[in-house]
């Protein structure tokens, strides 16, 4: 509550002299709120009362209670229909005609011939019924005063009382009356509760059934998650798609509806089954209903696979056990095997699990690699995996160039030729001049190749993390040729291509990982320049068809779907260095995850197979360094950073000046330049366009003053 306030003042023409009347005015803080008007306030109430929860109970258990009488009254119906006409055997019929099973069409249509003459037989004995029944009551009749007379005359001789003749006939006559009497007494109540019991009985066919929709089931009907997979539910799950095509063939059906599926097989962690469509539905009308499917079978979108077998108007259903895929699947073999070793030419990186739980492993002989997908969803951490399997064959050599900088290869030092780590325009300069000259030792090789058609070379993997920095670098060289870009003139993009047409036939492999594929920051010709094209979760069928290529994502690829932040590390792959089932395009691997410290473990044993490799660090960290530059380039392109990540990037960008830095040091080069540390949802944090406007701010005023 607001507190009045009291002003003390003079009236407006107080009276002279020192016993002027003071005059004391209560003035209110604010004018009260004025009242709403009735409809307002009503419709406010109605609506509160709609939306309340008790209301919604009350509504879904009126309409589940009105729907399970009336479709009961449908499947009532449907059955009696089906027991009195040939409607089940000719529904058979069309089901093993559709499946092209001829005999069992034939033996369905015997069947109902012999139903028919049945029920002839029964109608034709319907027409003298009346005559036979009129005869036999007649003759029973007869028969029963007689026997009734019989009795009466020996109960007669045994009393000595002729009267005792009609005796049984008159006890028989009164029990039938006595019949009609109570049949009279009950006929009215009868026929008034009858039809609550007609409805009660179709009551208990519906619910029986289930047969309401989900939202107005009870919670713990609705709650069916996880339920086995049956041929009825996938059925049912297809009728419900919402294509009328569909719907209709599985209507005429009937319960044949199950011909439609093959054997439902244990796959991994779910199961897999083979639908064939009836004619007129298209498989790519069930792929654009993926996420109605998985409800309809009580699963989640991410739970549920369509991809497309060899086998004409079929499409494969892969059904996750709910919750199984949130489930970890394990160290990789690297990790808990210190004995395995790795053949460029004849081995297979053990990379993960496929959704069938089978090992997924990968042959990396002659093949390009494209690993894509969004930021912080285990890119690197998939393309890492497969580079320490090969670095424990001593034979490959390993050239590369981490654009992103925070240290996620560092342990390859001693491993590879060549490490390039940082973010910045200078390191991806670098990293261009690293492909070219791995273009120029692939030519070596092809001229030494032309003279020795037999010779061999070691295995060289050029390695390019973040490679979508390096496509849109604007760095330009002294003649004025750009580093990045897509066109003939960029160096980077021209080295890649001339790698990707050539190397893999003298063993010089490019590899890249890079961040959401576009047209800018990866190119058509470098995306289809990969054998191996790998993806994380991705934001639309455009960009998984840029990762992947069309047809795989028209055969049922499918990373788009999958689930930001909960599904790290699954790739979606299109390879035929992987096993995939046949006619399949591409595979889904849950990829193993190697730790750092792991990872520093396999990388000092492929160490020890090594001769002692002196790796060349391409960044001379004894130079004079910008520190605000040096900040602005590791922060990259994200909006802010955490002030720890900025010190750790810091210190991968250049150990010798950052390395010992606290945050008390970064907060000293930042204080009076605009850009100073601040919190965000209670964390310190740098925000880039900050630091964007202190380093123009500082470059406006060194100008001006060279000016002066």
């Amino acid at each position: 509550m607001t507190e009045n306030v009291i002003n003390l003042h003079k009236p407006t023409d107080p009276p002279t002299g020192q016993n002027a009347p003071t005059v004391l005015t209560v003035v209110p803080d604010s004018a009260p709120a004025p009242r709403l008007p009735l409809w307002v306030r009503s419709g406010r109430a109605v609506k509160a009362a709609a939306t309340d929860e008790n209301t919604k109970t009350v509504v879904r258990a009126v309409a589940r209670h009105s729907l399970y009488t009336f479709n009961g009254g449908r499947i009532v119906a449907r059955r009696t229909w089906d027991g009195r006409t040939g409607a089940r055997y000719e529904r058979m019929i069309r089901a093993a005609e559709a499946a092209g099973n001829l005999e069992v069409a034939e033996e369905w249509e015997e069947r109902l011939q012999r139903f028919r003459q049945a029920r002839h037989h029964r109608r034709m004995d319907l027409l003298h019924s009346p005559v036979e029944a009129a005869k036999g009551v007649a003759v029973g009749t007869g028969m029963s005063v007689g026997v009734l007379v019989a009795l009466g005359i020996v109960m007669a001789i045994n009393t000595k009382h002729p009267a005792d003749v009609i005796t049984p006939l008159a006890a028989t006559i009164d029990f039938i009356a006595t019949l009609i009497r109570i049949i009279q007494i009950v006929w009215g109540p009868a026929l008034t509760i009858a039809p609550f019991l007609a409805l009660l009985a179709l009551w208990a066919v519906g619910s029986k059934q289930q047969a309401a929709p989900q939202w107005a089931l009870p919670a713990n009907a609705r709650s069916s998650e996880g339920e086995p997979i049956t041929p009825s539910i996938v059925v049912k799950a297809l009728r419900d798609l919402g294509v009328p095509a569909l719907r209709n063939a599985i209507k005429d059906m009937g319960d044949a509806g199950a011909s439609m599926l093959g054997p439902i097989r244990i796959a991994g962690c779910g199961v897999e089954v083979d639908v064939t469509l009836p004619s007129g539905v298209a498989t790519n009308e069930v792929q654009q209903r993926r996420r109605k499917l998985a409800e309809n079978l009580t699963r989640h979108e991410h739970e549920v696979f369509i991809t497309i077998p060899e086998a004409a108007r079929t499409v494969r259903l892969w059904i996750a056990d709910s919750g199984a895929l949130d489930e970890p699947i394990g160290p990789s073999p690297l990790v808990t095997d210190e004995t395995m070793t790795a053949d460029y030419v004849k081995g297979r990186a053990p990379w993960g699990q496929d959704l069938r739980g089978d090992a997924a492993e990968l042959s990396v002989y002659q093949r390009h690699m494209l690993v894509t997908g969004r930021s912080n969803q285990g890119k690197t951490a998939a393309l890492r995996a497969l580079a320490l399997w090969l670095a424990l064959d001593r034979s490959v050599q390993f050239w590369i160039a981490d654009l992103k900088g925070v240290g996620d290869w560092s342990m390859f030092q001693g491993v590879a030729d060549v490490l390039i780590e940082g973010p910045s325009d200078d390191h991806v300069i670098q990293a261009t001049e690293m492909v070219e000259d791995a273009v120029e030792e692939m030519n070596r090789r092809i001229q030494v190749r032309l003279t020795d058609p037999k010779a061999v070379f070691p295995p060289l993997i050029v390695l390019v993390d973040e490679a979508q920095k390096a496509f849109m670098c604007p760095a330009i060289d002294d003649q004025k040729r750009p580093y990045g870009g897509s066109k003939a003139t960029s160096r980077y993009f021209m080295a890649v291509r001339t790698i990707h047409n050539q190397g893999r036939a003298v063993d010089v492999l490019m590899w890249q990982g890079t961040q959401d594929p576009t047209d800018q920051n990866l190119p058509k010709l470098v995306r289809e320049g990969a054998h191996t094209r790998a993806s994380l979760v991705l934001g639309s069928e455009s960009q998984a068809k840029m990762a992947l290529g069309d047809k795989a994502v028209e055969d049922g690829a499918a990373p788009h779907m999958l689930r930001q932040g909960l599904d790290k590390g699954t790739l979606v792959v299109a390879s035929d260095g992987i096993t995939m089932p046949k006619g399949q395009s591409s595979i889904t691997v849950r990829t193993h995850f190697i730790d750092d410290e792991p990872a520093e473990a396999i990388a000092s044993r492929a160490r020890a197979l090594r001769d002692g490799i002196t790796t060349l660090r391409v960044v001379d960290r004894t130079e004079e360094r910008d520190r605000l530059a040096d900040i602005a380039a590791v922060l990259g392109t994200d909006t802010r950073v955490l002030t720890q990540e900025v010190l750790k990037r810091l210190a991968a960008l250049a150990p010798d000046a950052y390395g010992n830095w606290s945050f008390i040091d970064l907060k000293r080069v930042l204080d009076g330049t605009g850009a100073e540390p601040y919190k965000s949802d209670g964390r310190m944090v740098i925000g880039r366009d900050r630091l964007a406007r202190a380093l123009a701010d500082r470059d406006e005023q060194g100008s001006a003053s060279a000016s002066e």
